[in-house]
């Protein structure tokens, strides 16, 4: 059975970092990718970065250049850290992996971001 296990959300002022871990376990294929989307509400589920199993890595335009994500594949974990942070990255934050050749996604429960003074 696969799962994500999120970690690493919380409460930061405007201005402030914080790191996202997200930790696969029970996957038996390969893995193709890793990523994060973020919902606030009211609003559509969206990218916010992806990396490849070959380190190539893909960011939303409003994350670019303060959002790095990284992964250690031996560990099948991907982290997301997030600087320079804003109110309107204020979200609940989703772990996502694409596996194998049938390209199956999982998501993990969430995990909840908000940037506030």
């Amino acid at each position: 059975q696969v799962q994500l296990v999120e970690s690493g959300g919380g409460l930061v002022q405007p201005g402030g970092s914080l790191r996202l871990s997200c930790a696969a376990s029970g996957i038996i294929f390969s893995i193709n990718a890793m990523g994060w989307y973020r919902q606030a509400p009211g609003k559509q589920r969206e990218l916010v970065a992806t990396i490849t199993s070959g380190g190539a890595t893909n960011y939303a335009d409003p994350v670019r250049d303060r959002f790095t994500i990284s992964r250690d594949g031996a560990k099948n974990t991907v982290y997301l850290q997030m600087n320079s942070l804003k109110p309107e990255d204020t979200a609940e934050y989703y772990c996502n992996v694409d596996v194998g050749w049938a390209r199956t996604e999982y998501w993990g429960q969430g995990t909840q971001v908000t940037v506030s003074s």
